[in-house]
């Protein structure tokens, strides 16, 4: 099985490219911050700015590895489903389950390798990148060196082939389960009591922030991950929540949008499960971005209003929440259009059968449309929600004030961003699918 791995990648590339892109970000970013432990550690580099650099590429080379994680096991779940049919041939022809696990792995692994051998040159660019800007605030003396050594390398590697094997291995799982017939109720019930401890544990954090006090150095902390928590669980319950929104906005989307409304509210409804890949991304990087974003800005207006000058301990910590937000938004938009695209892209056939049923191009178009504007809706809500959970609570301690001074400028522009990535990828997926022929799209195996 491996062999034939290794043939499906060289003979049919085209299928990886997803993957090939989520993991040579990832190995590029995490080999980058961890190049930076390389650089604290080379001789001569004095304890304030090892300490800095040692902080950075740890926390921000932990929130790397859990996105590689997801960002790769996004990709690889909606390319595995699209191969349905090959993978229940080859049951067919006598492969078992644990044979074809293997090669679907063996193909992930390939994938990351090349990624991460090709992630070498800009991570070692990215990682002298950082170490100018530390410098350029003061967190780092300027007569260190960047040093992109073993650490950097092994962390590239040893992050990313283990997290692709890990995401295929889990993606093929649930595919060769469900062309045997044996997929179980208890992965559902599995997914839902993890949504509710993520909820439980998230609201237990955003309650403890009321425990610090309004200068300790950690009370970010308990508010930053409740929202974090509260975005997860929210996402874990999104088909459930998006069907209960379907209901209320039927009549409304056919008043306004006629026939391509009324599709989408239909399609929406029976896909709703499928939709959760997409509605993920967009409820974690709303709820992260938003939430990360406003506490940091309301700790440096604090800071200003007191009167005191920012320490180093405070720009590290703005310097990595900006980070870590950079990152959720660079892996978010790649899950987040990896996944409309393939899924928009498989609807080919469905395409032409309502085309063939009546539908014209323009409102299978409208359709396409107005879903992205009801997901977008939907993960921006749901989003919000979690990160206000965090905001207000923090902004209660810290400032002393429920409703943060803040404005709805840096939420309006997260929300532009999740809007223009959803309707972008949709509609232009959606667009070019509509160039084959209807009679040859339903002719064509989906």
């Amino acid at each position: 099985m491996f062999s034939l791995a290794m043939r499906s990648v060289r003979h049919r590339p085209g299928r990886f490219g997803a993957t090939l892109l989520a993991s040579f970000l990832g190995a590029a970013i995490i080999m980058a911050f961890n190049s930076l432990h390389d650089t604290a550690g080379a001789p001569g580099v004095d304890d304030v700015s090892s300490e800095t650099l040692g902080l950075a590429a740890g926390v921000v080379g932990g929130y790397g590895t859990l996105l590689v994680f997801f960002a790769v096991a996004s990709t690889l779940t909606v390319n595995v489903r699209q191969r349905d049919e090959e993978i229940a041939l080859l049951r067919s022809a006598g492969a078992t389950p644990a044979q074809i696990r293997w090669m679907v792995v063996g193909e992930a692994a390939a994938v990351a390798v090349v990624a991460a051998l090709l992630a070498v040159g800009p991570a070692v660019l990215g990682g002298q990148a950082l170490l100018t800007g530390f410098q350029d605030s003061g967190q780092v003396a300027k007569d260190v060196d960047h040093v992109f050594g073993p650490v950097a390398v092994a962390a590239g590697f040893g992050v990313t082939v283990p997290a692709s094997m890990g995401a295929a291995f889990l993606a093929v799982r649930r595919a060769t389960r469900a062309a045997a017939g044996t997929a179980r109720a208890s992965g559902r019930w599995r997914r839902r009591l993890g949504g509710w401890a993520a909820l439980a544990l998230g609201t237990a954090a955003v309650c403890a922030t009321f425990t610090f006090d309004a200068t300790d150095p950690a009370l970010m902390a308990a508010p930053a991950y409740g929202a974090i928590l509260l975005s997860v669980g929210l996402a874990v319950f999104s088909p459930a929540l998006l069907r209960l929104l379907l209901d209320r906005l039927e009549r409304p989307l056919g008043t306004l949008f006629g026939a391509s409304g009324l599709l989408a509210v239909q399609n929406m409804r029976r896909r709703a499960t499928q939709l959760s890949g997409v509605l993920m991304p967009l409820v974690l990087f709303t709820g992260m971005a938003t939430g990360t974003l406003y506490m940091q800005s309301i700790e440096n207006d604090a800071i200003d209003a007191s009167g005191l000058t920012r320490s180093v301990e405070d720009k590290n910590l703005e310097t990595l929440n900006l980070t870590v937000v950079g990152i959720i938004v660079v892996f978010s938009c790649i899950m987040l259009i990896n996944s409309l695209y393939a899924a928009t892209s498989y609807r080919r056939r469905e395409f032409g059968q309502q085309r063939l049923a009546g539908a014209t191009p323009g409102q299978v178009l409208g359709m396409v449309g107005v879903e992205a504007l009801v997901l977008t809706v939907s993960g921006v809500v749901l989003g919000s929600a979690a990160a206000v959970a965090g905001i207000l609570p923090f902004s209660s301690v810290r400032a002393s004030a429920l409703v943060p001074d803040q404005g709805l400028g840096t939420w309006l522009g997260i929300v532009a961003v999740a809007a223009a990535a959803t309707l972008a990828t949709s509609v232009a997926t959606a667009r070019r699918t509509l160039r084959t022929p209807a009679v040859r799209a339903v002719a064509v195996t989906a």
